[in-house]
């Protein structure tokens, strides 16, 4: 693919993500809104970020259950887990989303196209407009900004 295909093609799925994907989005971002209440501030953890405890788990428990084992440890009937998988099939995050079900958990997912398992696992899911990963990967970070930028706002509103 030459550079200017890949631009057309970027170009081509956000255009399509922009006419389909908002109402998707508004809805994450009212699901994320009532699941705030006024409390002492709770964490947003990224069950990536920490390197020891995914090498601890993932040696302890194999690379399957390295998100699953933090689900169990942290969250709580009424969190919000959000899992990310291009294809919907990765097991890590399957078993994640399994994890988060038994503890009561709204589950978020943003996948591909395909949707993969986690399409049927989810209270909500959004699947980017396209099979291949770079672009599914772009329009998650766009999407990602979106849902941030329309949860502040909701939060603005509110405390007006």
């Amino acid at each position: 693919m030459s550079v200017d295909e890949i631009f057309a093609d970027h170009s081509a799925v956000i255009a399509r993500a922009a006419r389909e994907l908002p109402p998707v989005l508004e809805h994450i971002a009212r699901v994320l809104h009532e699941c705030r209440e006024e409390r002492r501030a709770l964490p947003a953890i990224a069950l990536t970020a920490d390197t020891a405890t995914l090498t601890a788990l993932g040696n302890d428990y194999g690379f399957e259950r390295v998100f699953a084992r933090q689900v169990e440890a942290l969250a709580r009937r009424g969190d919000v887990l959000l899992a990310i998988s291009t294809s919907g099939n990765s097991a890590n995050v399957l078993q994640a989303v399994d994890s988060a079900r038994r503890l009561g958990c709204t589950v978020i997912a943003l996948t591909g196209a395909r949707g993969g398992a986690l399409a049927g696992q989810t209270d909500l899911l959004l699947r980017a407009p396209s099979d291949t990963v770079a672009r599914i990967q772009e329009v998650h970070s766009l999407c990602l900004h979106v849902i941030c930028e329309t949860l502040d706002g909701l939060i603005r509103a509110q405390e007006g």
